[in-house]
């Protein structure tokens, strides 16, 4: 097959996506606006062409430069798997005649009040919501949903630019925020815990799904720079109190038509025990959360993804064998990791459940982490018994420490 991979090498996970489709057999294809030379070796390696354009923005130069480059080939599949550039891959299958999603399926992953609507003709519980552009038509859309309400934009990614607005002060306080965003989805505040439904689908089937639970809810972690979140990927994906959760999901799915690949979906829980759609990408979650499934199941997620969309299946016996933690630290101080307190003593304790270690080396400037959950680095861990998974990750949270200054 020939394949046309979107940013082959961004984010940071891509180059292993397209590792994936060249270990299938297939002649993979690259665009990007990334200069060829920057490329991971692993992504040049894999790559039969790389077709180099000045923004990935510009769709008609971008499907003229594709056309251009590639004559005398014919394209098989299209895939992309970064946020912004869903709509972009679903021009390019239309231009060449592609499968997979059209401009129109596509749509209602990038446009969240879309998504929800037709979730909700689909009588699918999603939260009551309102999409504005104007301040005057936020003030309305939150006074008749009625406060706490939720604040995001429309065409997002993640919880950036994301609120939960309490009251009539707290609103006047955030619309200056949201300034540069054209519109956004004012929504009903969901109370409950918050979990994730990532799934591959072949032919609008679902061949493997994993199920992660973010302690605490992203919104919360975003808003609190001392929080080190987690991500816990479940190794129980059956346990009774998921079930509405992993219906939704497939339900979901069938009804936005989903045909093959990767989606990552987000649920509430509330204390009654009602699930509440969250919202769904169709691309892989961020943050390493990929790598995780990995070592929850031990295999190839990003050949089993390659497999499901070039194939058409997926290697059968796919069984989670452990719950994996992810667990997201943020240094004290601003400037250089100056120092790291607690990693011997934790190494010495449960160093041997430990499947990756990402933390920032001291002299290494530290991120900002509200622009990014990965923050300065991460620990991930993973045990088959829940309780002690959970036991070693809010170890790593309260006496792992990092320092800058």
């Amino acid at each position: 097959m020939n394949v046309l991979i979107l940013s082959p090498g961004y984010p940071a996970d891509m180059p292993e996506f397209t590792r994936g489709l060249a270990e299938t057999g297939a002649r993979v294809f690259g665009v990007g606006d990334s200069h060829p030379d920057s490329m991971p070796a692993l992504v040049r390696k894999c790559l039969s062409d790389y077709i180099h354009v000045r923004s990935l923005w510009d769709e008609d130069a971008v499907i003229a430069a594709v056309r251009e480059r590639l004559k005398g080939h014919s394209l098989d599949r299209i895939e992309c798997l970064w946020e912004p550039a869903i709509i972009l891959a679903a021009r390019l299958r239309e231009a060449f005649g592609v499968p997979g999603l059209s401009v129109e399926q596509a749509t209602p992953f990038r446009d969240k009040e879309r998504m929800k609507q037709v979730l909700d003709r689909a009588g699918i519980r999603t939260p009551r919501h309102v999409a504005a552009s104007t301040a005057a038509q936020v003030w309305e859309a939150a006074e008749a949903i009625g406060f706490p309400v939720i604040i995001k934009p429309i065409a997002g990614a993640g919880s950036a630019d994301t609120y939960r607005v309490n009251d009539r002060d707290e609103l006047r306080a955030v619309l200056p925020r949201l300034q540069h965003v054209a519109s956004v989805s004012v929504e009903e505040f969901v109370d409950g815990e918050e979990f994730t439904f990532d799934a591959i689908t072949v032919g609008g089937k679902i061949a493997y799904y994993n199920i992660a639970w973010y302690r605490p809810r992203p919104l919360v972690a975003r808003s609190n720079e001392w929080i080190s979140p987690q991500v816990i990927a479940l190794k129980n994906i059956n346990q009774p109190d998921l079930k509405d959760g992993v219906k939704m999901g497939f339900e979901v799915i069938d009804a936005l038509g989903f045909d093959s690949g990767f989606t990552h979906m987000e649920w509430y829980r509330k204390a009654d025990g009602e699930v509440v759609f969250g919202e769904i990408g169709a691309r892989p979650p961020g943050a390493h959360q990929v790598d995780q499934m990995k070592y929850v199941c031990d295999f190839d997620v990003f050949r089993e993804w390659a497999n499901a969309v070039t194939v058409g299946r997926v290697s059968p016996g796919i069984t989670p064998k452990y719950n994996v933690a992810n667990i997201y630290k943020r240094a004290r101080g601003v400037g250089r990791i100056s120092g790291i307190e607690g990693a011997e003593k934790l190494h010495r304790e449960i160093g041997e459940h430990v499947v990756w270690n990402t933390l920032l080396p001291i002299g290494t400037r530290r991120r900002d982490w509200k622009k990014t959950l990965v923050s300065d680095g991460f620990i991930m861990l993973r045990h088959p018994d829940l309780q002690t998974t959970l036991a070693m990750a809010d170890k790593v949270g309260s006496e792992l420490q990092l320092f800058a200054e």
